[in-house]
C-alpha cells in the first residue's frame, strides 16, 4: 500500500489486523495522487473538490505544517516532482525552464480549504500531493484504532516509518534500527522507543541515475 511494503506486527485478536488494513486502504483510496478514482486525483484534474473523512483531516494536517515551516514543506510541490518522474517512474532531469515554469504554480498559500466542508479549491495549474505526510498519518491513525481497541503492544511499518503501540509484549523498549543509507545491509545505530514514531528518508531507494549523476527524491 502507498506504493511501498508495509509490515504490522499486534498483540491482539487476528481481527485487528484487518481493521489496521482497512484504514491504510481508505486513506489511500481517497488521498492517492495516482489513483484516477481518489478524491485528491478528481481536484487536481478539476482544480476543487471535496475531501472526506480521514483524507480531510490529512488535508488540514499537511496544511498545518506546510504554515509551522513557512513552506519548507509545500504540498503543491507535486507538478515538479512528476517532472523529474518520482511518481510515474518515468525519470528524467527537467530542463531548467520546465522548473521555472512548474515553480510559478508552486504556493501552499494559494490552496482555498475549507475545512466545514472539505472543499479544496486550487488556483490554475497547481496540483497538491498529501504523500509527504501520509504514511506518518497513516501510522498515527492506525495506532489510535489499535489502542482504541485495548491494544498496549504493537509495531506498524509502513515502508520506513515505524510507528509504535506502546513497548513490547515483556514491557520493554521496541528497538529499531536506521539503515545505512550506503545500502550495505549495515544499520548506523538503534532508537529504544515507547509510544512513538521513528521516521527516516534517503536517496538509496527511490533513485536514477543519468550521465554518471544520481538523483534522489
Amino acid at each position: 500500500a502507498m506504493d511501498t511494503v508495509m509490515q504490522f506486527t499486534v498483540y491482539g485478536d487476528d481481527a485487528l489486523l484487518k481493521d489496521a488494513q482497512d484504514v491504510i486502504a481508505d486513506i489511500e483510496s481517497k488521498a492517492s495522487v495516482t489513483n484516477p478514482d481518489s478524491e485528491l486525483y478528481a481536484i487536481n484534474r478539476d482544480g476543487s473538490g471535496v475531501l472526506t473523512g480521514r483524507a480531510a483531516e490529512l488535508m488540514e494536517d499537511t496544511l498545518s505544517l506546510c504554515q509551522r515551516t513557512d513552506g519548507a514543506l509545500d504540498l503543491s510541490i507535486y507538478p515538479i516532482v512528476r517532472a523529474w518522474g518520482f511518481t510515474t517512474g518515468n525519470y528524467q532531469v527537467p530542463e531548467e525552464s520546465t522548473i521555472t515554469d512548474l515553480l510559478s504554480h508552486v504556493d501552499y498559500n494559494q490552496v482555498q480549504y475549507d475545512v466545514t466542508t472539505g472543499i479544496v479549491t486550487l488556483p490554475a495549474g497547481m496540483e497538491i500531493d498529501l504523500g509527504s505526510t501520509g504514511k506518518g498519518f497513516a501510522g498515527q491513525q492506525v495506532a489510535a484504532l489499535l489502542r482504541e481497541k485495548g491494544v498496549t503492544s504493537a509495531l506498524l511499518n509502513l515502508g520506513g516509518n515505524v510507528q509504535v503501540l506502546g513497548g513490547k509484549i515483556d514491557g520493554s523498549n521496541w528497538r529499531v534500527a536506521i539503515e545505512n543509507p550506503l545500502n550495505d545491509g549495515t544499520y548506523l545505530g538503534i532508537v529504544s522507543v515507547k509510544d512513538k514514531a521513528v521516521i527516516t528518508s534517503g536517496g538509496y531507494e527511490r533513485y536514477f541515475e543519468e550521465n554518471g549523476v544520481r538523483y534522489h527524491h
